[in-house]
């Protein structure tokens, strides 16, 4: 999956590599507020067995599908937070940010959550 995006112009034809569109869908989650981090790996969980380097990086998972790209990200949001108002502008931001820089067509965006964080006056105790 070296190059994840193909544009058809007059004189040619564009490419977009696949880090390109991973930076763009990681800068776009991260400016979220409510988004504490991207999930880099799972460890040994089933999860994380699904994904291989191709087509996983650093909480983004990019798939071609039949009609566009689908696209997971894989999250934790803080505490206090609202996890389905969180999900949704991360859609939201993700969706902008690609079809104001790149023409390419998606077909969805999946917002995981995988957990909560708390900052470290907010820690339960124990």
């Amino acid at each position: 999956m070296a190059n994840t995006g193909v544009e058809q112009g007059n004189n040619g034809r564009v490419t977009y590599n696949k880090n390109i569109l991973l930076s763009i869908i990681n800068l776009a989650a991260k400016e979220i507020s409510g988004v504490a981090s991207l999930c880099r790996n799972f460890g040994g969980s089933k999860i994380g067995k699904l994904f291989n380097s191709s087509n996983y990086f650093d909480g983004v998972k990019l798939v071609h599908g039949k009609n566009g790209l689908k696209i997971g990200v894989y999250i934790n949001v803080y505490a206090n937070y609202n996890v389905s108002d969180v999900a949704c502008r991360v859609q939201e931001n993700i969706k902008s940010g690609i079809t104001s820089m790149v023409d390419i067509k998606i077909d969805e965006i999946d917002v995981h959550v995988l957990g909560v964080e708390f900052n470290d006056n907010e820690k339960p105790k124990n």
